[in-house]
């Protein structure tokens, strides 16, 4: 039979196929890349699994817990102790142990070899938990291995350089250990620590503990058992932590309690809660403080003392006021004791107090300087330093008079000192004022022994001071004893640096000789320093030019301040000159002004802070409108330069430094000689070190000191 004719012989189909040979390259192309595309899907999941399963093997055998997203959450913990007896260190390791058995990583730390300005503020971003054991010792102070870590934290929180948010991020706990037969002083440290790190914007995970050493009062029978309670729930809460749950603790709790966000109750409340550290704890100034109580608050007149005293015995109803607490009760003691004086400024030690200041009798003040202390740890010195050739170790801060009759817009110190324009209450003898000003400041240098960094040799040679810079706070020169004052300071060879602010003319004229004496030039205009200065006098501009004219009538040397705040007093170079003939100083400081922080008495903001090369541009400017003048020195950590007379470029040398001995020498000739032995400022000048020189690669810097950059979130605005 016949072939079909639609039939297809093999060669029809060979044909066909490779005609058709497109087509399938086509569809074995797509399938091979379906293939492909499938497989490399399969094999990036099975490598995201293991990558996911080994990360996870990796973190849990460092201590770590993680997330499923694998976020940390929490890094570590890092137990920090104070401890006399060893109690507290014990309790430390302790809850090491416990720590370790969650898979977490715990160090314990001694606050002896931990330096709080060089790593607290790391705590902020390293993740780890920061639990505080700490005890209270004799007197409710710290013990000796906690001294300076209290002393540090306390200054910062009430220092403006360092900020409200210095600690923002850091998370922490603190448990104290005490004895509540000390009623004054029950677990007075940690109340006090757990405050102040509250106060920096640090976040609290759990109530404070306290323990009891006193059985009979202990809440769980003893300070073993009340540590062992505090520690179950803060295991606990570290677990909840590790695994990003919501905190129950928003971290801005002021009482030092926690509370539910659900039912708003308080999850954990000691007993031994004192009334004095709630009403601390209760409110911040910024939120509570009406603007007639901030107005107390920050600048009270001598006349308004009457109403502050009306003030304080409103304080338990008062918010604001409820930091007074307890020394309400005082205060009160005292108001029959103050009609005797007349006026007091006791209404003005607790606000001073708080800030570090160590008061003497009924006017007086010493405070350890910020450059006292850097210079203990070899980090460098203040601008005096630098232009003047003063060891900052070696200089005490002091005022024989806390009140003023000015207030400065630029006041770093937000006008917590008194104002007034003339002497109005009980004197203290200049002898007193001067020994316990000594003897304080010895005490506070004391406080540095053992500090990390601080450098033997300096520690014992700032237990004696050799300078007393009398610019603390206040009108020193309205003090009736001033002579009397310098001249004791002199027969113990300490050099005298007085600062007034040349409203008091008449003071000037009858001045003894000092070391240097400056006079505040903050405006060169009467509407500018009205502006600025904003004096109590009515005849204040009057007082301004009398009071630059007193100062060229001195011999010995004579410093013109001027502070510059930009949009505010920096357009005026001719006026300034005019100034500058007028009282013909030696020296001329012109610094930048230092942004102190808020202020309900002030408007200045971080705008107008001027950058030190704008400052340096000023000054340029200035020093040519000046024949007689020239740019001499430069600190430029505190924004500041020094432009001298040329009578102390000696053959192309500058002479700004002080010969100290000299001054000594000349000062006892001339009280001996009753006034007869007269001296100039050029009968004691130094040579400059090329180092302070302007122009000079150190910018001011002792090469023999290690330059410190603090590590902080913020700019450095310290000043000096």
């Amino acid at each position: 039979t016949g072939v079909s004719e639609e039939g297809w012989s093999s060669s029809d189909y060979l044909l066909w196929m490779w005609q058709s040979r497109w087509y399938g390259y086509c569809a074995g192309a797509l399938l091979f890349a379906l293939w492909l595309t499938v497989n490399t899907a399969r094999e990036k999941k099975n490598a995201v699994q293991l990558a996911n399963s080994t990360q996870h093997k990796i973190v849990k055998a460092n201590g770590y817990l993680v997330e499923k997203e694998q976020k940390i959450y929490v890094s570590g913990v890092k137990i920090f102790f104070g401890s006399q007896t060893g109690t507290a260190k014990g309790f430390a390791r302790n809850l090491a142990e416990d720590l370790h058995a969650l898979d977490l990583i715990a160090e314990v730390i001694d606050l002896k070899d931990y330096d709080p300005e060089d790593s607290l503020s790391d705590e902020c971003t390293s993740k780890a938990i920061c639990v505080f054991l700490l005890a209270t010792y004799t007197d409710g102070l710290p013990t000796e291995n906690a001294e300076w870590f209290c002393k540090w934290l306390e200054e910062a929180s009430t220092d403006f350089r360092y900020g409200q948010t210095y600690l923002k991020g850091m998370r922490y706990a603190v448990f104290g250990l005490g004895n509540s037969v000390y009623t004054g002083h029950y677990n007075t440290v940690s109340k006090n620590v757990d405050k102040w790190l509250w106060m920096l914007s640090a976040a609290r995970i759990l109530t404070r503990g306290e323990g009891d050493a006193n059985v009979v009062k202990s809440r769980h029978g003893s300070l073993e058992a009340d540590f062992g309670s505090w520690k179950a729930r803060l295991l606990k809460r570290l677990e909840a932590l590790v695994r990003g749950e919501k905190k129950a603790c928003s971290g801005k709790c002021k009482k030092g309690t926690c509370k539910s966000k659900g039912k708003g109750k308080v999850l954990e409340q000691s007993e031994h809660h004192s009334s004095e550290e709630q009403l601390m704890e209760t409110s911040s100034d910024a939120e509570s403080a009406t603007g007639e109580e901030a107005d107390h608050r920050s600048v009270v007149d001598m006349e308004d003392l009457g109403n502050v005293m009306n003030l304080m015995r409103k304080a338990k109803r008062v918010p604001w006021c409820e930091p007074l607490g307890a020394f309400t009760q005082s205060l009160m003691a005292h108001v029959q004791l103050a009609r005797l004086y007349r006026f007091s400024l006791l209404p003005f030690f607790f606000f001073l107090s708080s800030t570090g200041y160590k008061l003497i009798g009924s006017h007086s003040g010493v405070k350890l300087c910020r450059w006292t202390k850097s210079m203990l740890r070899g980090r460098g010195g203040c601008y005096k330093h630098t232009f003047y050739g003063i060891e900052s170790h070696r200089c005490m801060e002091a005022t024989p008079s806390l009140a003023c009759a000015n207030k400065c817009v630029f006041c770093w110190r937000h006008h917590t000192n008194p104002v007034g324009t003339e002497w109005r209450w009980k004197m203290d003898p200049p002898e007193i004022i001067l020994q316990e000003a000594l003897q304080n400041h010895q005490n506070m240098i004391k406080q540095f022994r053992g500090v990390p960094g601080v450098r033997p040799e300096r520690f014992e040679e700032g237990l004696t001071a050799k300078h007393c810079a009398l610019s603390l706070v206040g009108e020193p020169i309205m003090y009736p004893e001033i002579n009397a004052f310098i001249r004791l300071l002199h027969r113990q060879r300490i050099s005298s640096f007085l600062v007034t602010n040349a409203q008091f003319p008449e003071e000037i004229r009858s001045l003894v000789p000092v070391t240097q004496l400056y006079v505040s030039v903050d405006a060169s205009t009467k509407d500018s320093l009205k502006k600025i200065d904003r004096p109590l006098f009515k005849d204040f501009w009057q007082r301004f030019l009398d009071s630059l004219k007193a100062l060229g009538e001195k011999q010995q040397r004579t410093v013109y301040r001027l502070t510059l705040v930009k949009a505010w007093n920096v357009d005026e170079l001719k006026a300034y000159a005019d100034l500058i003939s007028l009282g013909q100083p030696d020296f001329i400081e012109v610094k930048g002004v230092t942004y102190c922080g808020e202020s309900s008495a002030s408007n200045l903001t971080m705008a107008n802070v001027p950058w030190h090369e704008e400052v340096v541009h000023f000054v340029r400017q200035l020093a040519d409108l000046l024949p007689d003048y020239d740019i001499a020195s430069e600190h430029e950590h505190s924004n500041c330069l020094l432009i001298a007379h040329r009578k102390f470029n000696v053959e192309g040398q500058w002479w700004t430094w002080i010969d100290y001995e000299r001054f000594q020498e000349f000062a006892q000739l001339y009280e001996e000689s009753g006034g007869q032995r007269t001296f100039s400022a050029e009968d004691y000048m130094a040579r400059t070190p090329d180092w302070a020189l302007f122009g000079a690669k150190e910018r001011g810097f002792d090469p023999a000191d290690t330059r410190f950059q603090r590590k902080n979130k913020t700019k450095d605005i310290s000043g000096c």
